[in-house]
């Protein structure tokens, strides 16, 4: 009896399991794989990342992290000692209460303490390391004496706007030496001696290696803001040469180090060749989250109707400030025509743009001429601009990372903002991460599908001619381009003859 009844119990299980699979759909099958890949990536930079952090800075951060809460609490910029220039900009600037990065990363840096400062976007981190050497600044007076390194050109633009308005009323010069500009009249602002250079790594190595009496010598504070970006593979060969060339910190040079970021995933103990006087780090967020004011969804996109709910989520939210965000340079400027086509205001911002055209784009957004930023990650780090209403993620980003910079371009400096993702089958794997790392599951938006059915024809015709006009210019460029090689050996030839 006890053998009859296990095999029916083993048989009547099979069933179950059996049934049960039956049910399973396609999309959740996809699900389960997705999420045991995630588990398996997210162990695995556990490993990596998260055992190396511990080791290496644990003991020396958590001492002076406990230093920098204990201290008095700062509620105003007049509880700093700063001296009466500074503290007279300020005012004029209508800074009043200082944002949580600033009062606790502010009197560290004022001590004489290298800081790691890890803090949300939007939460004023500029202003954060700008202030202490401003203030030093005063007492020194060097030229050369403060480099800013940042991965984007946008992104330094800003950070110089910031420096000359806190550094008014102290005569100070900046200088901004990032790639798609002219190196010559660069060289010669250099040679004007500025006392704040901000920099993107590759231009300042072009340089450091061919400018003749530049040097940084002088250099007393080297900052690099947005430095997990910087720390990537793309920048780390000029970091490296950069380094090699720079004061070696110790205590008889006194350069001091500020590492600023939203985030900060890459090991620490890749920071520590910069910082290497017991950085302090101070952490105003936990890492990988967004503000509470922003609200985040995300839409189920159909198969060949990403163009189309696009254009419907910009009719349903007409004259509303978005930037929207690809993956590539390709699609960015694909958009960008379609949307103009359909009598939307946009522009594009993308690598492939000559400076004075991203800085066109960005002030024509900023100044609300175009309501619509068609972007690639770009416009993602740093950029502040201000009362943006929406972010939609055209492309999904493919890391975290990304995702939370993209969406911090809204719902600023305590305003509210939404962004919406545009979730295809091919995206469940890279927003299933996303959801994790944030710690919350992403609501899902529904759409008006048969005024959606009835745009898509338009929208399709119209991105087609749009494709046909992308493909024929493409072919042009090739063509003159070859064009011009071959009229340059003719010309060789005659030369000859």
């Amino acid at each position: 009896m006890g053998i009859r009844e296990n095999k029916h119990k083993e048989s009547s299980k099979k069933v179950k399991v059996s049934s049960s699979n039956d049910v399973k759909s396609l999309a959740e099958k996809i699900k389960q794989k997705a999420l045991e890949n995630m588990k398996q990536k997210a162990l695995e930079t556990d490993e990596n990342d998260n055992g190396d952090e511990k080791d290496s800075l644990k003991e020396n951060q958590e001492t002076e992290n406990e230093k920098v809460d204990n201290e008095k609490h700062i509620t105003s910029f007049q509880d700093l000692d700063l001296v009466p220039e500074l503290q007279a900009t300020i005012k004029q600037l209508n800074f009043t209460k200082p944002t949580e990065i600033q009062a606790k990363s502010i009197p560290a840096a004022l001590k004489g303490n290298d800081i790691i400062g890890i803090a949300q976007t939007g939460s004023g981190k500029t202003a954060a390391f700008a202030i202490p050497v401003l203030n030093q600044l005063w007492y020194d007076k060097l030229h050369n004496y403060c480099l800013v390194l940042v991965p984007t050109r946008e992104l330094a633009l800003q950070i110089q706007k910031t420096f000359d308005a806190l550094g008014l009323e102290m005569g100070l010069k900046t200088c901004c030496i990032v790639g798609g500009m002219n190196m010559l009249e660069q060289s010669r602002e250099l040679m004007k001696k500025p006392h704040v250079i901000i920099a993107t790594p590759g231009r300042l190595m072009d340089h450091l290696e061919n400018t003749k009496g530049f040097n940084l010598k002088n250099l007393k504070f080297l900052i690099m803001d947005e430095a997990d970006r910087l720390l990537d593979l793309e920048f780390g060969p000029a970091i490296d040469k950069i380094l090699k060339i720079l004061p070696i910190a110790d205590d008889t040079n006194g350069r001091r180090n500020f590492l600023f970021s939203a985030t900060l995933t890459e090991k620490l103990n890749k920071l520590t060749k910069v910082a290497l006087r017991n950085p302090i780090l101070i952490k105003c967020n936990e890492n990988n989250k967004t503000v509470e004011t922003l609200v985040q969804s995300l839409i189920v996109v159909p198969g060949g109707l990403k163009n189309t709910i696009l254009v419907y989520l910009l009719s349903e939210h007409l004259n509303k400030s978005v930037i929207i965000f690809t993956r590539t340079k390709s699609n960015c400027e694909r958009l960008n025509v379609l949307l103009n086509m359909l009598d939307f205001r946009s522009c594009a911002l993308h690598g492939d743009l000559s400076q004075q055209q991203r800085n066109g784009a960005l002030d024509l957004f900023k100044a609300n001429k175009r309501n619509l930023l068609i972007a690639t990650d770009v416009a993602a780090r740093g950029l502040d601009i201000p009362f943006v209403d929406m972010v939609i993620n055209y492309d999904i980003p493919i890391d975290s990372k990304s995702y939370i910079h993209r969406v911090g371009r809204t719902a600023r400096a305590g305003r509210s903002g939404k962004s919406i993702s545009l979730v295809s089958q091919y995206d469940l794997e890279l927003i299933l991460r996303i959801e994790q790392v944030l710690g919350l599951k992403l609501q899902k938006d529904e759409i008006n599908k048969p005024l959606v059915l009835q745009l898509r024809d338009n929208v399709e015709r119209c991105n087609s001619e749009v494709i046909m006009e992308m493909n024929r210019k493409s072919k042009e460029k090739k063509n003159n381009k070859k064009r011009g090689k071959r009229v340059s050996r003719d010309d060789m030839d005659k030369g000859e003859k």
